[in-house]
């Protein structure tokens, strides 16, 4: 594992609390709907907004989503779990507590794995899982600045959440986003969490500290609800020299809440940081202890769709890609069906790989098309590479007919003929086309004879052209090599 890399003589720390909304169709204690978008207050039901004399009752699916985040992330899964009263005093929190988990979690351990490209390193990074606990979101502040007034829209109070809380694990903000972005794949795969980070469906907290390599864990600052990958990584690496500046200036970091602003690029206090015991945590009398039990887990495991780190090792297992091919295809499940479909196709696995991360990757980021939208079938990518390892094409022929395929010009074959690009197999034709070349570039012939390698460039490139650059390269190389003895 490569070092961590040192900022200005400080190495970062970096832990995270991710936010995800699952995707249940009532809130967590209620039956009120958490769907997105609906006017202020029209999705908030007696127990949302505390009324005397409700209680909550517990949401299954929230339950059965916990199940399966702790199935795919490899954490133990609490028979007997608690919920607890947070007390904090807001707005847009009727009850003037949330319901959370404190002392027992649903989901306990587990890991993050994921690869990080570090200079011209391929590095394998695994965070550690402190946590999954289940609670309920509160609601929203709305200030209307144009009118000099502020609301509240209790249309959020009581999703339905699961708190994600890694170790600090992490050293830079490189790491950070590589870790939020493959914890983001895995809820959506999985399906417990609609992962819109616009929407608040995917909220991540980073908690960023700085110390001088070796010594205690120094004073964290939370930076609140990052919603995209780009500002996160912003937010962290401004936080980091925020805080190497005051140390250096001599000023203690006092723990604080903070928030970043996108406009400035900066980082601001909201609040001193609470801990623990701030909050007066106790058990909810109003909640039974949650048990879970093992015949409910395998049940939950059986109905799951194949896990991407599961799905990576098969794809290691029995297209022999390597792990990081693997890895990378399995960023979704778009992505990975279409790489079996393609490999399944051809018949060439790692020709398949090289194709969808290479020429088909490029051009899903130059225009605005994924996997699902994707112009070139996984069957014309097939039929394509096969024309490839049957050497009926060469390979800047083949990105030629990727142009086509693209452009919706036609199949396979059907491009090969229309452009012309056939590549000539023919010995005899190809031994006259040498024959040509070595008769009117003697100079280049004794050059190689006497030893000089790079002469045979000389050679190969007039034949090429002289082909139109249909001759078969290997082919070329080989008969090139005979004639010249």
């Amino acid at each position: 594992m490569t070092a961590p890399k040192l900022v200005q003589g400080y190495e970062v720390v970096i832990g995270f609390e991710t936010h995800a909304q699952l995707s249940t169709k009532s809130k967590i204690f209620s039956r009120a709907s958490v769907a997105f978008g609906a006017e202020p207050n029209t999705q908030a039901c007696a127990v949302d907004m505390a009324l005397p004399g409700t209680l909550p009752v517990m949401n299954i699916g929230a339950v059965e989503r916990a199940i399966e985040f702790g199935l795919g992330v490899n954490a133990h899964i609490a028979e007997r779990s608690i919920f607890a009263r947070k007390n904090y005093f807001y707005p847009d929190l009727p009850k003037g507590y949330q319901i959370s988990q404190f002392e027992i979690p649903v989901v306990q351990g587990g890991e993050v794995s994921f690869f990080l490209e570090v200079g011209k390193e391929t590095v394998h990074k695994t965070v550690r899982l402190e946590r999954a606990h289940l609670e309920e979101d509160a609601g929203k502040s709305l200030h209307e600045d144009f009118i000099g007034q502020s609301g509240i829209d209790l249309n959020r109070a009581g999703t339905p959440l699961l708190e994600i809380v890694t170790q600090p694990d992490m050293r830079s903000s490189d790491e950070a986003v590589a870790y939020a972005k493959e914890l983001h794949k895995i809820v959506t795969w999985i399906g417990i969490c609609d992962g819109n980070m616009q929407e608040g469906s995917f909220r991540c907290d980073a908690n960023v500290s700085v110390r001088k390599p070796g010594a205690a864990l120094g004073t964290r600052r939370e930076i609140k609800n990052l919603n995209s990958f780009k500002f996160m990584q912003q937010a962290i690496d401004y936080e980091v020299r925020w805080q190497i500046d005051q140390i250096e200036d001599g000023h203690a970091i006092e723990q604080a809440t903070v928030l970043f602003d996108p406009d400035t690029g900066e980082t601001r206090a909201m609040r001193t940081k609470e801990d623990a015991a701030d909050y007066r945590y106790f058990p909810d009398p109003d909640l039974p202890p949650l048990v879970i039990g093992r015949d409910w887990v395998e049940r939950v495991k059986s109905e799951m769709a194949e896990l991407p780190r599961v799905m990576a090792e098969r794809f290691v297992n029995d297209y022999a890609l390597p792990e990081y091919d693997a890895t990378q295809l399995t960023q979704s499940k778009a992505a990975a069906a279409y790489f079996e479909a393609t490999a399944k196709a051809c018949g060439q696995p790692k020709l398949a790989s090289n194709w969808i991360m290479g020429e088909v990757s490029r051009r899903m980021n130059a225009g605005d098309v994924n996997f699902e939208t994707l112009p070139v079938s996984a069957a014309q990518l097939g039929a394509l590479i096969a024309r490839i390892t049957d050497n009926t094409i060469s390979n800047s022929a083949a990105r030629q007919v990727f142009d086509g395929l693209w452009n919706q010009e036609g199949e396979v074959d059907a491009i090969i003929d229309a452009k012309g690009l056939k590549q000539i197999n023919d010995t005899g034709a190809l031994e006259a086309i040498i024959d040509e070349v070595l008769a009117a570039n003697p100079k280049n012939v004794e050059e190689f004879k006497a030893g000089n390698t790079k002469a045979l460039n000389g050679l190969v490139g007039p034949i090429m052209k002289a082909s139109k650059g249909k001759a078969n390269p290997a082919q070329v190389n080989e008969l090139l090599m005979k004639k010249l003895g």
